[in-house]
């Protein structure tokens, strides 16, 4: 009997998550701001990537590229991080692709399935108008006035009292002042 009481003990413990790592914020600011000047274009195509450590070419991208170089600058991988608590949860993550199983080429690439993952391991905070509320290193989650979902990151720069976002939404990463340009869905920290 003590032995079946310790296997149901220990399963969860196995199948938990790893907590979020503690996450230099210089460093992913930096890896966000290194991407200005040479992300230079859009490109949402499906690519097969390796796995750990894929990419495509840093000259294009999405949004959420610009939020997974920033982290993987700073020494963490969204793409493993993300694909593991998929295939421990992939129940938990939205199901708006039609996917029976975890793709480690995509997943971490689109912007429910990095929101869920930040709900899940990182601090979610209020969505906010107030400029105040948001701080260097936040992600943001927005949905544009055509519905379709966007990621950004917060930087460290101001344009008077807000901060500007690093992000990707057609013309390459950049450095702009779009906190409230959109409707903001989501607010997170992530091992900061």
């Amino acid at each position: 009997m003590k032995r079946c009481i310790f296997v149901l003990v220990a399963v969860p413990w196995l199948l938990a998550a790893r907590p979020a790592p503690v996450v230099d914020l210089h460093r992913v600011l930096q890896g966000a701001y290194a991407q200005v000047g040479v992300t230079l274009g859009y490109d949402s195509a499906y690519s097969r990537i390796a796995y750990p450590g894929g990419d495509v070419p840093v000259d294009r991208g999405v949004c959420t590229d610009v939020i997974v170089r920033a982290y993987r600058h700073a020494g963490v991988d969204l793409q493993v991080l993300v694909h593991e608590d998929m295939v421990r949860a992939f129940s938990a993550y939205p199901h708006l692709w039609g996917l029976s199983k975890p793709d480690s080429n995509i997943d971490h690439r689109r912007v429910p399935n990095l929101a869920a993952f930040l709900r899940r391991h990182g601090t979610t905070l209020s969505p906010s108008s107030r400029s105040a509320d948001y701080a260097p290193g936040d992600v943001v989650t927005w949905r544009l006035s055509s519905g379709v979902p966007h990621i950004g990151l917060v930087s460290d720069r101001k344009a008077g009292e807000r901060y500007l976002m690093v992000h990707n939404i057609g013309s390459g990463a950049r450095v702009e002042d779009v906190l409230f340009a959109y409707q903001v869905t989501g607010h997170y920290r992530y091992g900061l």
